[in-house]
C-alpha cells in the first residue's frame, strides 16, 4: 500500500512536470521558430560531445538494465548508430533546409513556388526498452536538425539508462529545448494525451493504438514504429551456410529483443533439416557458452521471460518440435534470465509463436514448397516491419521486392537496413506508419510550407469577373484540353 502511494506521488511529480515544460517549450518556441544552421548544428554537437563524454557509462547502465547486455551490441546497436546519425545530419543539414524551388504553371506566371521546411514546434518522443539510448536519440537528432524543441519519454523498463539519460540531457540543453521525462505507464498515457506538434512512438501494436487514440483527440500528426512478425525467406538455392548464419546473428542480437528481428524462417520443404543443422552450427560459432557469456544477452525482466517461457510450454503441449540449441547445455533456469535460442518446428497457425511478436530468442521455421507459396503466406498475414531475403538469383528477389509489402526490406543480410543513414525507417499496416532516419526525418518533423509569390504583373486580372470575355475563353481553349 505504501509503495503505491509512493508511486502515485511520483507520477503526479512527473505529469506536472510534463505539463510545465510542455507550455515552457511552447513559449520559447514562440520566441523563436526558425533556428538557424549554426544553431541546429550547435546543438547536435552537443549532443555527440554528452553521449561520447558519458559513453562508458550508458553502457554500463544498459547492461544493468539488463542484468546481462553485451557491452559490443550495446557499442554496434545503440552508441555507434547515435554517433553516426549525427554526423551525417551534421553533414547533410544546411543541404536539407534549403527550400525547393517547384514548378509554376505558365498561367500563372510571373512567380514562382517553393516549399520551406519550417519547425513544427514541440515534438514528443516515446522511447521503448528494448534500445533505450538510440531510441531516444535518433527521433531527439532529427528534431533537433528539424529546429524542433523535444520533450523524451524513457521507458520506465530501464530506469538506469532513463535516469541517467535525463541526468545528462539536464547538463547539456536549456528544459525548454530538450527535456527527459520518466516515470511509470500512467506518466506515458499523459504525455501521449499532450497536444504535441508531432509525436513519435516506438513500441507494441497495442500501445500504438492507444497512443494514436489520445493524440487524435489533438489533432496530433503522429509517427508510430511498431513492429510485427518479420520474415526471413531462405530461397531455394542459396548456400545455406550464408542464410543460416546471417538469421541466426539477427535473430541473437539481443536476444532477439528487436523489433526487426527475425519473427520466423520460411524454408523449402526439402531444405529443413539442412536450415536447422547449419543454424546449430552458426550459433555455436557466436555464442560457445551463454551463461556466463556476457555477449548473449539476457531478457530484460521475468515479465518478458515469462512470457517468452509460456510460448515454448504451448507450441510444446501443441505438438511443435522444439529445438533448444544450448552448445555447451548449461544450466540457465536460476535467475540468468537467459533463453538459448530455441528452433521451433512442426507449428500450427494456433501456436502464440504463430499470432504473436516473439520479441525473444525463439524461432519457429515454416516449411514451403514454392516460392510463390512463401510469398503467399506473408500476404495473408498482417505487413510487417521488416523482411529478409535470402537467395543471389536477380529473380528470385525481384519476385519477393515486387510481390510483398513491409516496412523495410534486407536482401542478404538482416536489421542490417536500420543501421543505413540515408534509408527512410518506418512500418506500413500494423506495423506502424510514417519514416525518420536522416533525411527522412527531418522531413517528417518540419512543416512543408508552400510558398507562391506572384510578380508586380498580374496575369491574374484575365480570369477575374465580370465571366464570360474573350480572354476567359481563350484561357479555357487552352488550358482546358
Amino acid at each position: 500500500m505504501a509503495a503505491t502511494v509512493v508511486q502515485l506521488t511520483e507520477s503526479k511529480k512527473h505529469i506536472q512536470h510534463t505539463h510545465r515544460v510542455f507550455e515552457e517549450q511552447k513559449k520559447a518556441f514562440r520566441s523563436n521558430t526558425m533556428p538557424s544552421l549554426a544553431e541546429r548544428q550547435e546543438n547536435l554537437k552537443r549532443l555527440k560531445r554528452a553521449l561520447l563524454t558519458n559513453q562508458d557509462r550508458l553502457l554500463e547502465a544498459i547492461d544493468r538494465d539488463f542484468s546481462c547486455r553485451s557491452r559490443d551490441e550495446s557499442l554496434i546497436a545503440e552508441v555507434m548508430p547515435s554517433i553516426q546519425g549525427i554526423n551525417y545530419t551534421l553533414k547533410n543539414l544546411a543541404g536539407w533546409m534549403k527550400p525547393s524551388r517547384r514548378h509554376v504553371s505558365v498561367l500563372f506566371q510571373p512567380a514562382s513556388n517553393h516549399v520551406h521546411y519550417q519547425p513544427k514546434g514541440v515534438v514528443g518522443v516515446i522511447v521503448p526498452w528494448n534500445y533505450p539510448l538510440y531510441l531516444a536519440v535518433g527521433p531527439l537528432v532529427a528534431s533537433l536538425a528539424a529546429g524542433n524543441r523535444t520533450m523524451v519519454k524513457m521507458s520506465e523498463y530501464t530506469p538506469h539508462t532513463s535516469a541517467l539519460f535525463k541526468e545528462i540531457i539536464e547538463a547539456t540543453f536549456p528544459e525548454d529545448l530538450v527535456c527527459v521525462i520518466n516515470g511509470e505507464a500512467d506518466v506515458a498515457a499523459d504525455f501521449s494525451s499532450r497536444p504535441f506538434d508531432h509525436l513519435l512512438f516506438t513500441g507494441s501494436t497495442s500501445v500504438g493504438k492507444m497512443v494514436m487514440r489520445a493524440a487524435a483527440e489533438n489533432l496530433t500528426p503522429v509517427t508510430l514504429e511498431l513492429g510485427g512478425k518479420s520474415p526471413a525467406i531462405v530461397s531455394p538455392d542459396v548456400p545455406m551456410e550464408d542464410a543460416a548464419q546471417r538469421i541466426a546473428f539477427g535473430k541473437a542480437f539481443n536476444a532477439g529483443q528487436t523489433c526487426v528481428a527475425p519473427d520466423y524462417v520460411l524454408c523449402p520443404s526439402d531444405r529443413v533439416q539442412a536450415f536447422v543443422d547449419e543454424f546449430r552450427s552458426r550459433f555455436a560459432e557466436m555464442y560457445p557458452t551463454l551463461r556466463d557469456n556476457d555477449d548473449y544477452t539476457a531478457i530484460i525482466n521475468e515479465r518478458q521471460y515469462d512470457r517468452l517461457q509460456s510460448y515454448l510450454e504451448d507450441a510444446r503441449a501443441k505438438g511443435a518440435e522444439v529445438i533448444e540449441i544450448n552448445p555447451a547445455r548449461e544450466d540457465l533456469k536460476d535467475g540468468t534470465r537467459k533463453i538459448p535460442l530455441t528452433l521451433v518446428l512442426k507449428t500450427t497457425p494456433d501456436m502464440k509463436v504463430m499470432q504473436d511478436e516473439i520479441f525473444g530468442p525463439i524461432l519457429p521455421v515454416v516449411a514451403y514448397g514454392a516460392l510463390e507459396e512463401a510469398i503467399h503466406y506473408i500476404n495473408d498475414r498482417p505487413r510487417p516491419l521488416a523482411l529478409y531475403f535470402f537467395g543471389y538469383d536477380r529473380d528470385h528477389q525481384r519476385q519477393v521486392v515486387e510481390n510483398t509489402l513491409s516496412g523495410g526490406m534486407c536482401i542478404n543480410d538482416a536489421l542490417m537496413h536500420v543501421a543505413q543513414d540515408d534509408l527512410p525507417f518506418g512500418g506500413i499496416g500494423d506495423s506502424g506508419m510514417g519514416h525518420y532516419h536522416g533525411k527522412e526525418g527531418f522531413l517528417t518533423l518540419s512543416h512543408h510550407r508552400a510558398i507562391f509569390t506572384k510578380q508586380k504583373f498580374n496575369s491574374g486580372k484575365f480570369v477575374y469577373a465580370p465571366h464570360g470575355t474573350a480572354a476567359h475563353k481563350l484561357v479555357y481553349k487552352l488550358f482546358i484540353r
